[in-house]
């Protein structure tokens, strides 16, 4: 029998971004849901001023509680490793272990924000212009590669709730609810907007790996992305 794998996407995508790696889990009989946060993808309708950290955590916990889940393989792309930390601490008693791929990491009380470059925050809180959200970047900054996986990603692209950035999400200590976590680092190109988050992974103690291929390695590199979900975190690792 197969294991249960609920993805959660990062900034400007939705579920779409998990397709390839989706079917590939499931030919491998494993159960998959991919959720699209409030505001984000072909949920973007439903952006409002109440967007905000725990309106993504509720979209989460929600899946998990709805769909009746346990010894749950959550995963958390770039922006999606804040929300998925904080489901840790909300839902840990459905969940087995934590992957972060690639992803944004704070410290608990500070804003997803304080996991970029301030020259990141700046263009994004000036792209926003005071609304609610800031428009998506162009799709070449994911490190895909191919001119067609670009095209696909920039059709489906939304602009991001500026509050889920700007407010902290309610982040326990230890990071991850004491679960096992491995973290994937994308080396090829790196994404540097993320560096910081290098230092908080080895710090926690998680498993660090890596893989050759860019940001966006759902899609550029989809086989690669399934094995190291699939792959048991080593023993002893936190």
């Amino acid at each position: 029998m197969g294991d249960t794998f609920v993805l959660v996407h990062g900034a400007c995508h939705g579920g779409w971004c998990w397709s390839r790696v989706a079917r590939l889990l499931r030919e491998q009989g494993h159960e998959v849901f991919t959720p699209t946060l409030t505001g984000f993808g072909e949920r973007a309708h439903l952006l409002s001023a109440d967007t905000g950290p725990e309106t993504l955590v509720r979209d989460v916990v929600g899946v998990l509680e709805c769909e009746e889940l346990s010894d749950v393989v959550l995963v958390g792309h770039s922006f999606g490793a804040l929300v998925v930390l904080a489901v840790a601490d909300r839902a840990r008693q459905r969940l087995r272990r934590l992957v972060i791929l690639d992803g944004v990491l704070v410290d608990p009380g500070h804003p997803g924000f304080d996991g970029l470059p301030p020259e990141a925050v700046a263009q994004r809180t000036a792209a926003a212009a005071g609304g609610l959200a800031y428009p998506p970047p162009p799709a070449s900054v994911f490190g895909l590669g191919d001119p067609d996986d670009e095209a696909w990603v920039a059709r489906r692209l939304t602009p991001h709730p500026l509050r889920t950035y700007t407010e902290p999400f309610p982040l326990g200590t230890p990071l991850g609810a004491g679960l096992p976590v491995t973290y994937v680092c994308c080396t090829d190109p790196p994404y540097p907007a993320i560096s910081s988050a290098h230092t908080v992974a080895r710090r926690e103690g998680w498993e660090w790996r890596e893989l050759a291929t860019g940001h966006d390695a759902m899609i550029s590199d989809p086989t690669g992305t399934v094995a190291e979900l699939t792959r048991p975190p080593v023993a002893g690792s936190r």
